[in-house]
């Protein structure tokens, strides 16, 4: 990273989970803005999560280098801020990226930067008379980042001598004309312009301020017509084009990692799957009366939570189901707690986030955490922290109308109970007369690696008589 006195380029941090690479997503920022250290810049989506990133600098934006829909390696310049009025001074040391800042993560939390500069830092090298100005000097700071930033020669191979700077303008205050300036339009344009496969650099803007609008690239991408579109490279996605009869969409982020994750499961442990159909009536009845208790009027009360207590209640009797098996040790990890996971389906992918230690929480403990659970997945922004350590976990198909299915068990556990449908069905009594009862089934995936048969079974009965008749739970 070339670095000057006035001028800074953040370098995509890996956020505590091993990344190697992110998708920027959505910037916060535009070029021009002034901000703060600390200041929320950008989202990225790594392997398991939506992340903001908060600035570690301050000052103005004076350029976003990594466009958005872009996946780009840890390490890269991602944006550039500064001074633009001040000279540049190279410095002969680059900044130290802190990155046990939890803000790092999205969190933030502390008070302390994600990145900042050293204490100790080396002289600064003054610039020469007539050096170059700050906006001919930044375009060769970015050529020599990109040629030494990874070199094997470290800072030094990055300093900028006297002998390597660029030529000055004789005119510092009007510099020649750009013939290759970069077209005019907003991220969200351009992100469009490459999903459509048009170059903005063909399409004339109408409007006066030269700026590319929206309705001028999907204009511009009705010209194109059946010719192929580019692919530089095995990182750039291929699109839909207009009028084609196929879209190509990229599998990365979080889509990868559950890819391959349902992968490495489906292979690895041998799944055994047993349904149970139950009269879940009372339970339903036991919802709308919890619905109007004192400690659970301002949450969402439904039968899922009640399968979820259930659940906690069940794995007392049967630990075995909260259980891992480690491979590598040829060893049967027993979980004393129980970190209940709920499969939910969001836009960007399959996220499994759990609930730490919900069999220690009371009814409307679990309520609330499910809750500020399952908003927080859908909105995307679920912490890896939040889907790490999971030991059991719960899918509730039934909220898509399916009556049940063979759940995959998430890696690193033992057993996933999928949550069915309840509907209006005949059902015949425990004295034998037929009756319209609310009917749901349950389905439970275990490793046969050491849940047999009898252990599963006896886990599932007692979630299903538990659904069943409530008061159930008072022998457990």
């Amino acid at each position: 990273m070339t670095t000057t006195a006035s001028t800074h380029e953040y370098l995509l941090p890996d956020v505590g989970e091993g990344l190697t690479e992110a998708e920027i997503v959505t910037w916060k920022v535009k070029e021009g803005d002034v901000i703060e250290v600390n200041d929320v810049v950008v989202e990225i989506e790594t392997a398991k999560s939506l992340v903001e990133l908060p600035s570690p600098y301050a000052g103005t934006v004076l350029a976003l280098l990594v466009p958005e829909g872009e996946t780009v390696p840890v390490g890269t310049p991602i944006i550039r801020v500064g001074d633009p009025e001040a000279a540049d001074a190279p410095s002969s040391e680059e900044p130290e990226l802190d990155l046990s800042n939890p803000a790092a993560s999205g969190s933030k939390e502390g008070e302390s930067l994600v990145g900042r500069m050293k204490a100790d830092r080396g002289p600064v090298r003054r610039a020469r008379k007539g050096s170059a100005s700050p906006s001919s000097d930044a375009g060769a700071a970015t050529q020599m980042q990109l040629q030494g930033a990874f070199s094997p020669g470290g800072a030094q191979s990055q300093e900028v001598t006297a002998e390597e700077e660029p030529p000055v303008p004789a005119t510092p205050a009007q510099p020649p004309e750009d013939t290759t300036a970069r077209p005019l339009a907003k991220p969200p344009v351009r992100k469009l312009a490459k999903d459509l496969g048009v170059d903005l650099a063909t399409v004339t803007p109408n409007g006066a301020d030269g700026v590319i609008t929206r309705a001028e690239v999907e204009a511009a991408a009705s010209d194109v017509g059946d010719r192929p579109v580019e692919v530089r490279g095995e990182a750039e996605p291929r699109h839909q084009q207009a009028g084609s009869r196929e879209t190509r969409e990229p599998v990365k982020g979080v889509r990868k990692m559950m890819a391959a994750a349902m992968v490495d499961s489906a292979f690895s442990a041998p799944h055994v799957t047993e349904w149970i159909t139950v009269d879940a009536t009372r339970t339903i009845k036991l919802v709308e009366r919890l619905k109007g208790h004192r400690d659970l009027r301002d949450m969402k009360v439904s039968p899922m939570l009640v399968l979820a207590k259930a659940t906690m209640l069940a794995l007392r009797r049967t630990p075995e189901i909260n259980a891992w098996w480690d491979e590598a040790n040829q060893e049967v990890v027993l979980k004393h707690y129980v970190n209940l996971g709920v499969a939910a389906a969001t836009p960007r992918g399959l996220v499994v986030p759990n609930v730490k230690d919900a069999d220690s929480l009371a009814l409307p403990e679990l309520a609330a955490a499910l809750a500020e659970l399952t908003a927080t997945a859908r909105e995307g922004r679920t912490q890896p922290a939040d889907m790490a350590d999971g030991t059991f976990t719960i899918t509730n198909v039934g909220v898509f109308g399916v009556d049940a299915g063979t759940p995959i068990i998430n890696p690193g556990e033992s057993a996933i109970l999928a949550f069915g449908a309840i509907n209006k069905r005949p059902w015949v009594d425990e004295r034998g007369e037929l009756c319209v009862r609310d009917v749901t089934t349950l389905a439970l995936s275990f490793d046969h690696r050491h849940i047999d048969g009898e252990k599963g079974s006896r886990f599932l009965a007692d979630v299903a008589a538990i659904l069943e008749d409530p008061a159930q739970a008072l022998l457990f």
